[in-house]
């Protein structure tokens, strides 16, 4: 893995690192040309010698980035080949330095002075770490060629380097492109060899690899006994599971020369009869020019030796004081969630960005009276009056709401532009909902990669909490240049279904069960009916759909025309058996009897006794004062078919269009908060089952309690 490769596993802390997701992606030929990426960035390359980081690079510039440094750590002493490291590679680190050579570009090399000291999975800055040493490195770097926005590794496979790597960029303001990200290993390799890269294996450190055989061999020579090896015993055809190094000689990348191994001598670590394990210790080596005029660049080598201690940053605590509006908060407690509502009673002078930012300390504060912070929260609906203060909004709630707050992991969210003003309910309302027990799952990948959108930010692509999965809005964005595709809002849903898809099978066994899509205002009928088929088909003809909601509303981020929202389960094997044997999964379709004055509707997905999410719709032209009773009658009807009591609802959302029903916010918040006090009411263009819109109201409910199977 780049200059994170090989590293020595051992025992449990084996299962902690190697986090290895199935293959989600397909990766375009090289052959092909570069892909016009989204925005270009100057990029400095993490680089060990081998081959993971070389094509990595190559990548990035496939995708439209131009690589302007590279950055390498090594050990203090020259004579010492190979650190007790759970980050680095340095097998080979002699050969490293002629890459400013081969490819004329400035390479910072930094000695490795730390020590791993945290092994959890989750990294926040810890004196004394050998992390700590890239970001000396990474912020010399930045201060050397400021125009640096992003950071390239080879990663493929470890969330341990990976959420590493993360931290210190997210720490200097860099991008984390992580364009090798959960890629099949054996179509990456081979990938490898087409594209020109000549690496040789300078560590094995497996069964079947024989140092005296295998050290030095090319790496197109010994991908069959890789493979084979793969089919035998499970090996990673990459070496993610440090079942070898390598060393790369020559690529595509290096304009002016290859690098010749003149001589090496070979060091055995170990001889069991078992795995052996041996390395290459280079002893001369000499750059071959390759006699090219226009690349005759010699790059030059900068040690980073400046130790200085690093400034801490301190959290700035505010004083609020709002004297244009008042802060409206709602609070709902069941035995396991709490979920809270806030918004600015009326519209401000502020800015969004302020008002969101007085909105979450607000939150902040209820949630402490609940004993709970930032880190209890598993999901965050953020709807805003204007898509245009979209980036002083992400950039409050990224100061309040961070890392470094949530030890187990940020909370997901979504963000969509709905007519809050005309409501009264000024330019941002929020709605958090948190879990009291903090046992959660978090995937949170902020390196841009082949595999899903980043998340580079305090918002996670998806939270698991017991077996419900909680995903993140999915937008149609091309996961490697962050841009939108551009084929059409039809186009945008299959990618934002894509994403989203791949997010869920990084948990394993997910099954949707519900999908939110919010379709943004700017679509015409055809367009929207196009979304609509896109959905529906995306399952597979004869499989089981599940639940899909339809929302119209004023803009959507990026100026998206599709945003998906799915809730899932993640059920254990025996959770499994036990529901399909008891037959316990099922959809319901109620019919009550309406009042004359309204059409109603209602979906519901239960697997009664645990989950119930539950939609009730109106299609009506008079007051809906008159409905409320028969609502709240055909909710608890719902209720109790999916053995679920009012006290279980952990979520409680209502959609309504003005133009079409003469709403009366303060009237429906006065009744529904008798039953459930965190009432979110959300204005919306439009509701429905379908993209026709019909629906004027529509009660969302969740209602949720663990799991227990027999």
């Amino acid at each position: 893995m780049c200059f994170l490769s090989g590293w020595k596993f051992k025992g449990p802390l084996f299962c902690l690192i190697l986090h290895c997701f199935l293959p989600l992606w397909r990766s375009p030929n090289l052959a092909g040309g570069g892909a016009a990426a989204a925005a270009a960035m100057k990029v400095v390359a993490l680089v060990s010698g081998g081959k993971d980081s070389c094509y990595a690079m190559m990548r990035c510039i496939h995708f439209g980035h131009e690589i302007v440094a590279l950055a390498n750590l090594l050990p203090e002493c020259d004579s010492v080949d190979e650190l007790d490291s759970y980050m680095y590679q340095t097998v080979g680190h002699q050969i490293v330095e002629a890459y400013a050579q081969c490819m004329g570009l400035p390479l910072f090399r930094k000695r490795i002075q730390g020590k791993p000291k945290a092994f959890d999975l989750k990294y926040s800055e810890t004196n004394g770490d050998e992390v700590e040493d890239l970001e000396v490195l990474l912020k010399h770097v930045k201060s050397r060629i400021p125009s640096v926005d992003a950071v390239s590794s080879g990663a493929i496979a470890s969330d341990y380097q990976r959420l590493r790597v993360e931290n210190v960029c997210s720490r200097l303001g860099l991008v984390s492109l992580a364009y090798l990200w959960k890629q099949d290993q054996t179509e990456l390799l081979q990938q490898m060899v087409d594209s020109g890269i000549s690496a040789i294996l300078i560590k094995v450190a497996s069964m079947g690899l024989q140092p005296q055989k295998h050290l030095g061999m090319e790496l197109s020579a010994v991908f069959p006994v890789l493979s084979q090896l793969h089919e035998q015993f499970g090996a990673n055809v990459c070496g993610e599971g440090g079942e070898y190094e390598s060393l790369t000689l020559d690529c595509p990348l290096f304009k002016n020369g290859r690098i010749v191994l003149d001589e090496s001598s070979t060091v055995l670590v170990s001889t069991s009869s078992i795995v052996q394990v041996g390395f290459l210790h280079p002893k001369r080596f000499h750059v071959e020019h390759k006699g090219l005029e226009d690349n005759r660049d010699t790059g030059k080598v900068y040690w980073v030796v400046d130790e200085a201690e690093r400034s801490q940053c301190l959290k700035k605590q505010q004083s609020w004081t709002y004297d244009e509006a008042t802060g409206e908060c709602r609070v709902s407690k069941t035995e396991d969630y709490v979920t809270i509502s806030c918004w600015l009673a009326t519209k401000t002078h502020k800015g969004a960005g302020e008002d969101l930012s007085r909105l979450l300390y607000l939150t902040l504060e209820l949630l402490a009276k609940e004993d709970l912070g930032w880190d209890a929260v598993l999901y965050i609906h953020l709807y805003v009056e204007s898509m245009k203060d979209f980036a002083q909004i992400n950039s409050m709630y990224s100061q309040h709401i961070t890392e470094a707050d949530c030890p187990r992991g940020v909370p997901s969210r979504s963000t969509v532009e709905v007519p809050l003003a005309a409501c009264g309910l000024g330019d941002v309302m929020v709605e958090v909902f948190a879990a009291r027990n903090t046992s959660k799952k978090v995937l949170h990948v902020q390196s841009i990669s082949c595999w899903a959108p980043s998340c580079i930010g305090p918002y996670s692509q998806a939270t698991l909490h017991g077996n419900i999965l909680f995903m993140a809005g999915q937008i149609g964005l091309d996961p490697p240049t962050m841009a939108l595709v551009t084929d059409g809002p039809a186009a945008e849903t299959l990618q934002c279904l894509q994403n989203a898809r791949a997010v869920a099978e990084s948990f394993g066994s997910a099954s949707t069960i519900f999908i939110t899509v919010y379709c943004s205002l700017s679509l015409n009928k055809q367009q929207r009916k196009e979304v609509e088929s896109q959905c529906t088909t995306f399952f597979g003809d004869g499989a089981v759909l599940p639940i899909i909601f339809y929302v119209l509303v004023s803009s959507l981020p990026k100026g998206s025309s599709v945003e998906v929202e799915p809730l899932l389960t993640c059920l254990s094997s025996n959770e499994a058996s036990d529901v399909e044997a008891s037959g316990m999964t099922k959809k319901l379709v109620h019919a009550l009897p309406a009042p004359a004055e309204g059409i109603c509707s209602s979906d519901c997905f239960s697997i009664p006794g645990h989950i119930c999410r539950a939609l009730v719709s109106v299609r009506s032209s008079s007051p809906l004062s008159s409905n409320f009773s028969w609502l709240v009658e055909l909710v608890a009807s719902i209720l109790k078919d999916a053995d679920l009591q009012w006290s279980d609802i952990s979520a409680f959302r209502v959609y309504f269009v003005g133009e079409k029903t003469r709403f009366d916010e303060t009237a429906v918040r006065s009744f529904f908060e008798a039953h459930f006090p965190a009432l979110v009411v959300v204005p919306v263009h439009g509701l429905g089952h379908d993209t026709e819109f019909k629906v004027s109201l529509t009660l969302d409910i969740v209602a949720l309690r663990s799991l227990q199977c027999t």
